[in-house]
């Protein structure tokens, strides 16, 4: 068992293609889908951040989060943690990385989908909307057509 140690801290960084496989088990682990990743992370590896940790096992991601950027607004997807690592603020921090990158790039509007955290997004001011709601490039997003269930949570975030 691969247990961090506390003097342990973990690096972000961007995403690079030489990391899809691990960030593709981390989703999977997590019960998120891959559709559409590795495409984002090839044209557009910025995009995606990881959180990486020696001592962290043969697979050093300990933590991976990324935006779909459609026109003047973003989807926040992706964003998983090791259950061995959760609990530490990795998730908090990837989410705080990327609304600042969605800030810095001056997106509009932040959108997810979510099963199981739609009370975790709150705290970072993204609230529930009616998937009729989103903007139609959004809509057409693989996550939105097909990737996540009709059940997901819509939230949204709007951005300065």
């Amino acid at each position: 068992m691969n247990v961090q140690s506390a003097s342990t801290t973990p690096r972000f960084r961007n995403a690079t293609t030489a990391d899809l496989t691990e960030i593709e088990h981390l989703l999977k682990d997590s019960g998120l889908p891959v559709d559409g990743v590795a495409e984002i992370i090839i044209a557009h590896p910025d995009d995606f951040v990881v959180a990486e940790a020696d001592g962290a096992g043969p697979r050093r991601l300990v933590g991976v989060g990324g935006l779909e950027v459609c026109c003047n607004n973003a989807l926040l997807r992706s964003v998983a943690v090791r259950p061995d690592w959760q609990t530490h603020g990795i998730g908090r921090d990837l989410v705080r990385r990327l609304v600042r990158t969605a800030e810095e790039r001056g997106i509009r509007a932040l959108y997810l989908l979510t099963q199981t955290a739609e009370h975790y997004f709150p705290q970072f001011g993204f609230e529930p909307v009616e998937r009729e709601s989103v903007p139609p490039e959004i809509a057409e997003t693989l996550e939105f057509k097909s990737a996540c269930p009709a059940s997901a949570v819509a939230m949204a975030k709007t951005l300065a």
